[in-house]
This record gives C-alpha cells, structure tokens and sequence, in this order.
C-alpha cells in the first residue's frame, strides 16, 4: 500500500527507536501499569509504580495490600475506585486462573477480569515480544484521520485494518510509532498539521482545509 509506505517512512523519520514509556520488569508489571495507563499519563504512572512495585509487585502482594492501601497508592492515576477493582480481579484471576503467572496468549489475557484487547495486546508486545498492534485512543484516531481505517470504525475493526498493511516483523514498532506520534504531532485538539509532512493525504486536514475555504467564500 503505497499511502502506508510513505506514513511509514515519515514515522520512522521522527521516530526511529519509539518504544514502551512505561517502566516494569516482569509481564505482571507491565499488565499492572498498562492498567494504570488508562486516561493518564505514561509518566505519571511511572511515578505511581515506582512506589507500588516496591511493596508489591506480584498478584498476591496486590491481594495482600488490600483495596484501601491500593487505592491510596494509585490515587494520582485517576479513576483509581475502578482501576484498584479492577486489578484487585486481575490478580486473583492470575492466581486462580494461571498459578501466579501472566499468560502469554491473547485469549488467555483477555480471559482475565480488568483486562481488554488493547491492555492484552500491549503486554503480548513488550512483555512477550509478539507483533502485534494494540489501538489507543492515539492510534485510532491518527488511524482514521489518515485513512487506514474508516471514520466510523471500532478499535477491533481499526486493529484488523492496520494488521492487513502492516508487515508482520514491524507491528510493534508502528504501534508505539503512531502512539508517539499522536501525543506529539496528530493531537486530539490543535494538531500540529502545519509541521506534518502528511497534510497532503489527511483527510482531517483536507476536510478542516475544505470548510476554511467555503467560509472564506
């Protein structure tokens, strides 16, 4: 596809060596702050798990802190009621489900309470190394504003349009590619399009550039 193959090189112009923001050593680390990750900051949950790690970094010791103290530790991430639950059902589901271990399989981590198809392919990428291409609200959106996937398209149908044009051995990379540029370049609000050598095949752009024009008229 030749749109993909000049998003790509563009990508790979501004963001060579893009990776995971988030910092964990083991995969339960990984689940943990991707789980944390939602509507919040990469840097702020490094934050937040740099201090939770220290006390409890495996299923049990989360089950051992108990809901109060997980929340406590978890408050500057946000929706922290929701997420401590959330993770609380993760870790006994490991333990009942998995002996302590985070599975290494998209259906056996989605088969987890607390634990969706984007937080899943996320850990399958960095913790276990498979190609795969988790969608955010960043690739979404970048997704459709470029036209690799519809307008009106679910994260499912937008991950399965991306797994079509994206070669297998360069999923992972594009993610975090896209992610990166998302956050710095395609914002959600005032996107930096005057500096983005993409203008000439966005559709946001050309329809944001059309309206301009009619009102001018």
């Amino acid at each position: 596809m030749q749109k993909f193959k000049k998003i790509k090189n563009y990508l790979n112009e501004l963001f060579p060596n893009a990776k995971c923001a988030l910092n964990f050593t083991t995969p339960y680390e990984l689940l943990i702050a991707v789980m944390l990750s939602a509507q919040c900051t990469d840097k702020r949950v490094n934050l937040v798990t740099k201090d939770l790690f220290k006390i409890a970094n495996t299923p049990q010791k989360i089950i051992n802190l108990g809901e109060n103290k997980l929340k406590q530790i978890i408050y500057p991430c946000g929706f922290y009621n929701a997420k401590s639950k959330a993770i609380l059902k993760t870790s006994e589901d490991l333990i009942n489900k998995f002996n302590g271990q985070v599975p290494s399989t998209l259906e056996e981590l989605t088969s987890l309470q607390g634990v969706g198809r984007k937080t899943a392919n996320v850990v399958l990428a960095n913790a276990f190394g498979e190609q795969t291409i988790a969608v955010d609200t960043h690739v979404h959106r970048v997704s459709k504003r470029l036209g690799l996937t519809s307008e009106n398209s679910t994260p499912l149908q937008c991950e399965l349009d991306l797994l079509k044009i994206v070669p297998y051995e360069q999923r992972s990379l594009t993610h975090h590619q896209i992610i990166l540029f998302g956050r710095e370049v395609c914002k959600a609000i005032k996107p930096n399009c005057e500096i983005c050598k993409l203008k000439d095949i966005c559709l946001y752009f050309n329809a944001k550039t059309k309206t301009k024009t009619k009102s001018n008229k």
